[in-house]
């Protein structure tokens, strides 16, 4: 071990373990060309010297003269650079990117709900910085927005461009990182130097007047270089509260995709696409059961699976539909646990152009009676309301008129298959808005 690399491990006893693995470890001291009152050390890139040099250069040179008993000029710079060398930055390139290699355009699936911001992130990764820039993608928890963007993100990568990755979250962590430890020229560089700035969760940049004043900065850089910018948020960004107008308006530039809930097809798509991934068989009448009970966060599907996987596993149990709806009970409940009444029939009334008060009157035309015998069998299903509740919400007798519609109902169900899809849709858009 030479004197450099015994200096670093004195070094590594006083700093914590985080700050020497991401920083202090990958420098490598030349001793041959270090000597007398000289220590140089090589850093992986730019970002890794100049944390080092402001924080560092003076204890380092510190514990040389502890070691070696005279003073020395420390200097942490970069290495000449080569084939191996260029390739390694590549390699540290991609995994500073975060991104996610199994999301792809591949195995995303499309639907009526998703098919135009898939068409749109389709297209930008395709030329990126000259199309749609920047795109900016919003909708609800779990609907497939850093998918897409991650997709987007893994094309450019492999096309050798420089992706950054990240949330507003590290995005702010970094800025305050750097502003306290007065090295801002470092931060500005490495986003606004990268091919591709991809983004999530835009919306948490509300109120933060500072962080806004930078980011704008950077829009404003790559935008002007022609670097690819893309953006996530839960929201339209007009509906984003505490945000510059400037920024608003710059979102707004290139390309702004929505993505709604999927709907019914597009859940049964996705679960039989997640049971070929992770190896879980399921009947047709379980994965329809599940599409239908499920909100529309894409993500708890996968959980479900797991869930249902599990069980099987460890009970040495066939997965059949009574099992799944035993397993699942607990966390429908939880789903289910805000939907009310009023919500279901408003539901109901909306879908069928009917007025919600008209659906709990004592009118007898055959689409009010429609509408009417939904509504009570899906609040009977949804919801903890007993007959008697329900017949008097619906101005009914008694409970057994709930019973008599219940019968009727479930008759219809039986024999009329556009009925039953009927049923489903409304149960699937009912328990995706709770």
């Amino acid at each position: 071990m030479n004197i450099g690399q015994e200096v670093l491990e004195l070094l590594k006893e006083e700093i914590t373990d985080v700050q020497y693995n991401r920083y202090i470890k990958q420098l490598t001291y030349d001793a041959k060309k270090s000597g007398g009152d000289l220590a140089i050390f090589y850093a992986p890139n730019a970002l890794i010297s100049n944390w080092i040099k402001s924080k560092y250069s003076e204890k380092i040179a510190h514990l040389f003269e502890i070691k070696s008993g005279s003073k020395v000029s420390v200097k942490i710079t970069l290495k000449n650079s080569t084939d191996s060398k260029s390739k390694k930055q590549k390699n540290e390139q991609k995994q500073h990117s975060l991104l996610n290699p199994s999301h792809t355009f591949d195995n995303f699936m499309v639907g009526g709900s998703n098919q135009f911001a898939y068409a749109a992130v389709k297209s930008v990764s395709e030329a990126a910085g000259q199309v749609y820039n920047p795109l900016f993608i919003y909708g609800g928890v779990g609907l497939g927005k850093t998918h897409l963007m991650q997709a987007a993100g893994n094309v450019f990568q492999n096309q050798g461009k420089s992706v950054i990755y990240t949330s507003v979250e590290q995005f702010l962590n970094d800025f305050i990182r750097h502003v306290r430890n007065k090295t801002m020229p470092s931060f500005q560089e490495k986003y606004r130097k990268c091919d591709v700035l991809l983004i999530d969760d835009i919306q948490f940049l509300s109120n933060k007047e500072g962080i806004q004043e930078e980011f704008f900065h950077t829009f404003e850089a790559l935008k002007g270089n022609g670097k690819q910018i893309i953006l996530t948020a839960d929201k339209h960004p007009k509906k984003i509260g505490g945000l510059e107008k400037r920024l608003q308006s710059r979102f707004e530039w290139g390309l702004v995709a929505d993505i709604q809930p999927p709907e019914l097809e597009t859940k049964i798509a996705i679960i039989k696409k997640k049971c070929e991934i992770n190896k879980v068989k399921l009947s047709n009448d379980i994965i329809n059961y599940i599409a239908t009970v499920i909100e529309s966060n894409v993500r708890e599907i996968e959980g479900i699976l797991s869930k249902l996987h599990a069980y099987s596993q460890l009970m040495h149990i066939d997965i059949d539909l009574a099992f799944t709806k035993n397993v699942l009970k607990d966390q429908l409940q939880e789903n289910r646990a805000n939907l009310t009444l009023d919500t279901i029939t408003n539901n109901v009334a909306k879908d069928l152009n009917i007025k919600p008060t008209e659906i709990r009157s004592k009118g007898r035309s055959k689409n009010l009676v429609y509408a009417r015998r939904i509504s009570i069998y899906l609040c009977r299903e949804l919801t903890q309301n007993t007959m008697p509740q329900l017949a008097q919400y619906f101005g009914m007798k008694d409970h057994t008129a709930i019973s008599h519609t219940l019968k009727k109902i479930n008759e219809l169900m039986k024999n009329d298959e556009d009925f039953k899809v009927k049923i489903e849709e409304l149960t699937n858009k009912i328990t995706s808005a709770s």
